[in-house]
């Protein structure tokens, strides 16, 4: 993998207003999603070039089954509480038993002689082997955004402005797990690199992450896309939130209920709200003028009823 590249200072995420949204900016939390999720079908699922002969491709999908059904085997095996040398043995003497399964199907199919090609064979496998390589990849990302005044951005991302963007910065111990992502070039994926990486090699680890997870189609290069690398699911955020910045459609409520619920953090929060240049497209990003907004909320809807309740009590008293 080629060097890194400089972190920018801030990185944004985009969200419609939910209970999510509430929890990663309340609650420090950051959601690490599943890829197949993603809006791309094309995102994170490239294709294998089978640059290798038969046999090397055969003890690599061999690995990547042993290793799924092993894992698969021990999860069961602790939900019912069964452990001991026994149990592992059972889930290796299987783990190895599914793999000659799938091989020998392989195998098997190669002989159909539907396939006209040099080596149905190495292509069998190969097809396998991408999907072996997909199935077992359960790795969590977040996606950041390199800037807050992208309107396609704001659109696709941000509810249509009713939402907000909510700004990092990166401490150092962060850092190796964020990754900009690639736009445009070919969805290939060497075998002879997965073969390496379960052998142990690290650094063609990072290459087939890199071309599993960190590329995509040329159209999507306005996102300028970094990528926060991890265990799936909702975790603590390893980054620092420093702004919040909220949708030029975003209601006065809304916020509202965020500065309030931040007033007390122990590192304080700047926010800002969009506004469009004057004449323009674009978006610029101002300070959140907050004073009148605090007058006003929280508000209680039955003022207004008991104030003209009070007049017309006066004026039953003049009149009578």
């Amino acid at each position: 993998m080629a060097r890194k590249p400089s972190i920018p200072r801030r990185l944004f995420k985009y969200r419609v207003f939910n209970n999510l949204t509430l929890d990663i900016i309340i609650a420090d939390n950051l959601f690490y999603a599943d890829p197949t999720t993603f809006n791309d079908p094309l995102d994170t699922r490239p294709s294998l070039n089978t640059d290798l002969p038969a046999p090397d491709l055969e003890r690599a999908l061999r690995k990547f089954v042993e290793r799924r059904v092993g894992a698969e085997m021990k999860a069961a095996a602790k939900t019912i509480r069964y452990k001991g040398p026994k149990t592992l043995d059972h889930i290796s003497r299987l783990s190895r038993s599914q793999a000659d399964q799938v091989i020998s199907e392989v195998n098997y199919n190669a002989g159909d002689p539907s396939y006209e090609m040099a080596d149905p064979l190495q292509y069998l496998l190969g097809r396998q082997l991408e999907k072996e390589l997909l199935l077992q990849y359960d790795k969590g990302i977040v996606s950041l955004a390199q800037r807050v005044t992208c309107p396609l951005m704001w659109s696709h991302y941000g509810d249509q402005h009713r939402g907000v963007c909510i700004g990092y910065s990166v401490p150092s111990d962060a850092q190796p797990d964020l990754h900009r992502v690639k736009y445009g070039g070919k969805r290939l994926v060497d075998a002879s690199k997965v073969l390496a990486m379960l052998d142990g090699d690290k650094g063609a680890g990072l290459q087939v992450d890199e071309a599993v997870l960190l590329r995509k189609a040329a159209s999507w290069r306005y996102e300028q896309e970094w990528r926060l690398i991890g265990e799936r699911g909702l975790q603590n955020s390893p980054l620092e939130l420093e702004e919040i910045i909220f949708g030029m459609r975003c209601t006065e409520a809304v916020k509202y209920a965020v500065v309030a619920a931040l007033d007390n953090r122990a590192r304080p929060v700047r926010f800002y709200e969009m506004r469009e240049l004057h004449g323009t497209f674009n978006l610029k990003k101002v300070p959140l003028e907050d004073g009148e907004m605090r007058a006003f909320f929280p508000r209680r809807a039955r003022d207004i009823h008991e104030e003209f309740e009070s007049v017309a009590d006066e004026d039953a008293e003049n009149q009578s």
